[in-house]
């Protein structure tokens, strides 16, 4: 069983060997975490670097060296080459690097799950690598129940969390604060009247005196 985590690669560096569907993927889920991306690939199309312009992506048309593993935090094998994505996992093990093979669940660190992401409110989806399709059904089902109007409430529940904080001392209160807040009963308001309204009902349950 995997640990399921969600990983801050900011400056880390992120290399992806390979270029064709997969690694266009991998290359392009990697873009909003913010990592030092290197893209390495005999040839890397015009398409690739045309989705990546503007960005730090670094690419290196070369083959596959050992070399550019070196000081990477996480790799992704996607090559059309099954002894090449052997040999990275390989090399990624005594590098002390996480590696993710395309398609090989066995020469796998971690997974990459199915993901409905709605703003800052993201939910992942894994089935351990047996069958990622499911994994992306099982997206599509929650994708109708957690809409953007989840995502947006977020937001608003992020400014009441520092407010919360600021104002409450006592860490019992502040945690039902907290979970009242979260709740069915906040979302309603928040969806039928929108941010004001939720900020003026939040207030009164905040402003409740502490015992």
């Amino acid at each position: 069983m995997k640990y399921p985590i969600f990983l801050n690669l900011k400056s880390q560096r992120a290399v992806v060997i390979g270029a064709g569907s997969v690694g266009t993927r991998k290359t392009l889920s990697l873009l909003e975490t913010q990592a030092r991306i290197v893209v390495v690939a005999e040839h890397i199309d015009d398409i690739l670097k045309a989705e990546c312009k503007n960005t730090d992506v670094e690419f290196v048309e070369a083959k596959y060296s050992k070399d550019y593993l070196v000081g990477a935090t996480i790799a992704f094998a996607a090559t059309n080459n099954r002894k090449t994505n052997e040999q990275i996992y390989k090399d990624c093990q005594e590098l002390e690097v996480l590696c993710n093979v395309a398609d090989e669940p066995d020469l796998c660190d971690f997974y990459v799950p199915a993901v409905v992401k709605r703003d800052d409110l993201q939910i992942a989806i894994g089935t351990e690598g047996n069958y990622p399709a499911y994994a992306g059904h099982i997206r599509q089902k929650i994708e109708e129940i957690i809409t953007e109007g989840h995502g947006r409430f977020l937001t608003e529940l992020e400014k009441l969390r520092r407010e919360v904080f600021s104002r409450i001392s006592d860490a019992d209160k502040r945690k039902t604060v907290l979970g009242i807040l979260a709740g069915d009963k906040a979302f309603e308001v928040f969806k039928k009247n929108g941010p004001k309204a939720l900020g003026d009902w939040a207030e009164k349950i905040i402003s409740e005196p502490e015992d």
